[in-house]
């Protein structure tokens, strides 16, 4: 996929002979996209390629949406990865010897680095080296619009930051010594440390504000006695999409990894006129950073508090049952596992013959008579073509029916 350039806008100031100015013009230039190449180390003696060759597609996928274009690929067998550089030095030189042909100025790790790798390896390649974490962050920078988003975003990128800063000063360190330049180095990153944990700090401070009003806007939810219903799910799975055709929200939808960062929540009538909030939240990804996991915590307590979740799966997707998995994970890491669970698996209208035309019924009932069997907490729909949706309600109308019951 062709990425958009970057546009630089400069501002030209033209003058006369006198030097004064006498007119300014706007030029906006491009600047051509980063050329990224992507590795991965995969277990030696697992021969099963799906899984890399999956996870490598979805960083693909991430250095798109952050804007670079992927002009190569390399994977590595080892027992584990090398501690000092990652990849074992012949596929390290294999690297470098690609670097003229393919003209990479950056290189994606798919898995997160230590400090010590990083460094070594922009030392080694003499390009900007990044992992799948700070490509996740790029993102969640990008898209984070509401001031809580850009406060989780800034408080998991200044503690991704702050054990890589021993290499910010490096270059001191290689002038040799003497006059000038002792001490300079060590000085800086210590105060770069204290200013980076002062800043953590703050945020943190800023973030539990956010956790007591979003604790007391809860309070008042409870005492309304408005259910809550929470869609979860992968990252790009169509969540946005659902909640805009449920509710008419107009709520940012492209075919992206996270192209809806800030949770939105509204109200929706069920079909037994019951009024309930349906809220659309971040979406998962494999490895996901632990900071985006523990910046987002007060978001995602909302999950704590609705009475069902809306598991969204995006059925026409190979990957469906490794993203799955993901989802249940985090869902286990955040102890909702247990919560009252609905499963949409959604974009239906993707697996059907496109030479044939398909109404809502007729799609609907061929998917139903395939072979996988669907529990009774299970629905098919395409949030695109509005299908299912009536049979979505009416399953979050009877589960909330059930929950709340008293025991």
């Amino acid at each position: 996929m062709e990425t958009i350039p970057r546009l630089i806008r400069y501002e030209l100031f033209l003058k006369n002979k006198k030097g004064g100015i006498i007119t300014k013009a706007t030029i906006i230039t491009q600047t051509s996209p980063e050329r990224a190449f992507l590795v991965a180390v995969v277990a030696k003696g697992n021969n099963d390629k799906g899984p890399v060759d999956s996870s490598l597609a979805e960083l693909a996928q991430l250095a798109d949406t952050a804007g670079a274009n992927v002009v190569g690929k390399l994977v590595q067998r080892l027992p584990v990865p090398s501690k000092t550089h990652y990849l074992g030095k012949g596929k390290l030189d294999e690297l470098l010897s690609l670097k003229d042909d393919a003209n990479y100025d950056v290189v994606i790790f798919d898995d997160e680095l230590s400090p010590l790798q990083q460094r070594n390896l922009e030392e080694a390649l003499r390009v900007k080296v990044i992992d799948r974490a700070a490509l996740i962050l790029d993102i969640f920078t990008k898209r984070a619009r509401t001031h809580e988003g850009q406060l989780q975003v800034e408080l998991a990128q200044h503690q991704y930051l702050l054990p890589r800063l021993a290499g910010q000063w490096s270059h001191l360190e290689r002038l040799g010594g003497g006059i000038g330049t002792r001490g300079p180095g060590e000085s800086q990153l210590e105060t770069d440390k204290r200013l980076i944990r002062h800043k953590i700090h703050h945020l943190q401070k800023q973030i539990e504000q956010v956790r007591k009003h979003r604790w007391l806007y809860r309070q008042q939810r409870k005492k309304s006695g408005t259910p809550i219903v929470a869609i979860v799910g992968y990252t790009n799975t169509g969540k946005s999409t659902l909640l805009n055709v449920l509710v008419q929200a107009d709520v940012f939808v492209e075919d992206k990894l996270f192209a809806t960062l800030d949770p939105t929540t509204r109200r929706v009538t069920l079909p037994d006129k019951r009024v309930v909030l349906i809220t659309d939240t971040v979406g998962f990804i494999r490895k996901l950073p632990p900071t985006i996991v523990a910046a987002f915590r007060a978001t995602l307590e909302e999950l704590t508090e609705a009475s069902v979740l809306i598991h969204l799966v995006d059925l026409a997707c190979h990957d469906a049952p490794e993203q799955c998995q993901t989802v249940e994970d985090i869902l286990a890491d955040l102890n909702l596992i247990d919560k009252p669970r609905i499963t949409a698996l959604n974009k239906i209208d993707l697996l059907l013959n496109s030479n044939m035309t398909w109404d809502e019924a007729a799609a609907i009932n061929y998917l139903s008579a395939q072979p996988a069997a669907m529990s009774k907490n299970t629905v098919l729909i395409s949030a695109a073509k509005k299908w299912g949706l009536n049979k979505l309600l009416e399953l979050i109308s009877s589960t909330l029916t059930r929950t709340m019951q008293p025991v």
